[in-house]
């Protein structure tokens, strides 16, 4: 059986938009991945509500993905495949983060994954970067919160699909795929987390 850690933020932990809950297990994309990929595939889902790639929350606490990919990847190895789909959080205003910088944050996650051991064989595990999807329409919660998130959110994709060519990575831009909820401007609706896992399972299937 190979290996699937999906490496997120609130999304891979099925936040729903509609309020402060979560969705179902089986409505949430790293699930919809595992039923598309079949039993030859076991998927970790390893997301965290506020996560960012590296970058430190001095408000939130312990939510930069750079301290715990590591010790993540040791805990479930072999591991097969990656997914890392992180970003979202770096665009909260407190960090003052261009749309280049959040995706050279995620660049480091990929060079530490392959720099170590923990994939199949000993060697680094593959890995899949995803481009999370632009910021809708934010609510009341979120909206100072991720002052000025909207139209840097637009430039993910293309920051993103540059840092994967210049590091030699598979790459899917969510953008092209799936739109967050107008309910809150930054979550996923089940039918979104339908298409995504759908989609990635179609990436996964290619990279075999």
């Amino acid at each position: 059986m190979k290996t699937i850690v999906c490496f997120g933020d609130s999304n891979t932990w099925g936040a729903d938009p509609a309020g402060s809950g979560r969705h179902p297990h089986g409505l949430r994309w790293p699930t919809v991945l595992g039923r598309e990929l079949g039993s030859d595939f076991e998927i970790i889902a390893e997301g965290q509500r506020g996560r960012t790639t590296v970058w430190h929350d001095a408000i939130e606490g312990s939510k930069r993905g750079s301290d715990y990919l590591l010790p993540c990847l040791d805990s479930h190895s072999p591991v097969h495949l990656l997914v890392i789909l992180l970003g979202t959080n770096d665009l909260k205003h407190r960090y003052g983060l261009s749309a280049w910088d959040i995706a050279h944050g995620a660049a480091t996650l990929v060079k530490m994954a392959r720099a170590s051991e923990y994939g199949e064989g000993e060697r680094a595990p593959r890995i899949l970067l995803i481009a999370p999807p632009p910021v809708a329409k934010l609510n009341d919660r979120f909206r100072r919160m991720f002052e000025g998130a909207v139209e840097k959110s637009r430039e993910l994709g293309r920051e993103y699909r540059s840092v994967a060519e210049e590091l030699g990575c598979a790459f899917l831009d969510a953008g092209e795929l799936i739109r967050s909820s107008d309910l809150d401007g930054i979550h996923l609706e089940t039918s979104e987390h339908d298409k995504l896992g759908k989609a990635v399972a179609v990436k996964v299937r290619a990279l075999e």
